[in-house]
């Protein structure tokens, strides 16, 4: 059974840096990245990472953000720098299974940028 376990959400003042965390288990992952949603707006892409660590960003975040990926942990990050309000959302993992190209999705977790 496939999961995606998400954590490092919380309040962060602007300016701030939060790391989000999601570890995946239950096969073997292509692509991984996270998405967020802020209320009223459609989810989209923050940023995305292949097995062969490739990256691409969001121009919202590019030169704040990285993500980065333990292959031998399935494990993905999001380290968020210099935060910004407009970053407030709902983040969430997502994980593109190798063999099946299926796509999983994390429960989420909340970040919160005050002002």
């Amino acid at each position: 059974q496939v999961q995606l376990v998400e954590s490092g959400g919380g309040l962060v003042q602007t300016g701030g840096s939060l790391r989000l965390s999601c570890a995946a288990s239950g096969s073997v992952f292509s692509a991984m990245g996270w998405y967020r949603q802020a209320p009223g707006k459609q989810r989209e892409l923050v940023a995305g990472i292949t097995r062969g660590k490739s990256t691409n960003y969001a121009d919202s975040v590019k030169g704040r953000f990285t993500i980065s990926r333990d292959n031998a942990k399935n494990t993905v990050y999001l380290q968020m720098n210099s935060l910004k309000p407009e970053d407030t959302a709902v983040y969430y993992c997502h994980a593109q299974q190798i063999v099946t190209d299926r796509a999983y999705w994390g429960q989420g977790t909340q970040v919160t940028v005050s002002s």
